[in-house]
């Protein structure tokens, strides 16, 4: 069972390889926002607590049997870390669509990799077929009583770092984190809210939570790895009936937004299931106002090769670009006015290019297409009103 006692012992244990991360405040994002930073845990990721504290309790006798693990990622790094350090041959199976650094630095700390065609619950049926034929112990990375007790301690940390905290939102992919921070929280201090995130993409919990029963999904999408989880856990789920308060989803473009938001403001990397609860509190999505609102920043380890296309749509997101089609007459003078109108509005062009044959546009006209940098979305509205007052047409406006 999940006590108290359990939590504080896998807080006593974590003294060994876990540190104790930083909850910063974050007025560049919202005033009495706080960050508790677990992006800048050892191996990234909190999972690293969960995974430690379950394999320090296996019997040595389980230790020689060796362990086997199911993750999109963090998971596979922390249980990796463990077993090296309390010397266990640990296989861990991964979906083959895990971003290549989750992957490599989990064979960097020692462990065996199997790739699984699929998702995070493919990986998982892979990995309790290799218990079955091996006789290993599957170290579960969220639905574990031990797991959740090393989450938890999160909680803890929480509650001593920032008095009176009143909010804590918390990211959601098979539970484990919101279970042991919700259950840490509300034993100590039932008056804070404890609200958890998903991707609208893989709502698994979320629809389990509002529909008062487990429910899968057949498939997930969302470049949030670390929370793209279709069946949502047993224990779990009882653990949040019981002690969250709610739960939303947020869209891929505010993950990318609240990204960008916390690499600009906060100068801090977050993988899209850390930043959730950024998302969830940038876009209003929660009654936080004039709350003392902590978010569990959950993960740092973003894969890169997709960070910039992150930015990207962070970027247009937060109306910072735009790509407007304008149809002008084919004469001298078009794009100089065009230009003049953007400067004036302080705006920057960083491409531009002439379609002569487009068989939508009049004969004696032409199609301009630019790239913009912009402000804001106000900046992108103040543009074209005053593209339009000079008589030109705005064909399209796309990201």
């Amino acid at each position: 069972m999940l006590t108290l006692d359990k939590v504080y012992h896998a807080a006593y244990i974590l003294k060994e390889c876990a540190r104790k991360t930083d909850l910063i405040a974050a007025s560049r994002l919202s005033e009495n926002l706080y960050l508790k930073t677990e992006n800048l845990q050892v191996t990234g990721s909190f999972k690293l607590r969960g995974a430690y504290y379950k394999i320090s309790q296996l019997s040595n006798e389980e230790k020689s049997r060796g362990i086997v693990a199911c993750s999109a990622g963090n998971h596979a790094q922390g249980v990796a870390l463990a077993a090296s350090r309390k010397n266990i041959n640990a296989t861990i199976c991964m979906p083959d669509s895990a971003p290549v650094m989750k992957v490599e630095s989990t064979k960097k700390l020692g462990a065996n990799v199997e790739l699984v065609k699929g998702a995070y619950d493919d990986a998982h049926d892979r990995a309790v077929q290799l218990v079955n034929e091996t006789g290993a112990t599957f170290i579960h990375p969220y639905d574990d009583d031990c797991v959740i007790a090393g989450q938890a301690t999160i909680g803890l940390e929480i509650l001593d770092q920032l008095e009176n905290v009143e909010v804590v939102i918390v990211p959601i992919g098979g539970g484990g984190l919101i279970s042991g921070v919700a259950f840490a929280i509300k034993s100590l201090k039932p008056d804070v809210k404890i609200y958890g995130v998903q991707a609208s993409g893989a709502p698994s919990m979320y629809n389990s939570f509002k529909d008062h029963e487990r429910k899968s999904l057949e498939s997930v999408s969302t470049f949030a790895d670390g929370i793209a989880v279709k069946n949502p856990g047993e224990n779990t789920f009882e653990i949040i009936s019981k002690y969250v308060d709610d739960i939303v989803c947020v869209s891929e473009d505010e993950i990318a937004a609240a990204i960008l938001a916390l690499i600009e403001k906060q100068k801090l990397i977050a993988e899209g299931a850390g930043a959730v609860p950024v998302a969830a509190a940038m876009f209003h999505k929660l009654p936080i106002e004039n709350k003392k609102t902590v978010c569990i920043i959950s993960g740092g380890n973003i894969d890169v090769n997709i960070l910039s296309r992150v930015i990207t749509r962070g970027l247009v997101m937060t109306g910072r670009n735009v790509n407007l089609t304008i149809e002008l007459v084919d004469k001298p003078g078009q794009l100089q006015d065009v230009s003049r109108i953007i400067a004036e509005c302080g705006a920057n062009v960083v491409s531009v290019y002439y379609d002569r044959g487009d068989t939508n546009m009049a004969i004696n006209s032409c199609f301009l297409k630019l790239a913009l940098e912009t402000r804001n979305a106000e900046q992108i509205n103040l543009i074209k009103s005053e593209l339009q007052k000079a008589g030109f047409r705005i064909v399209t406006e796309r990201v």
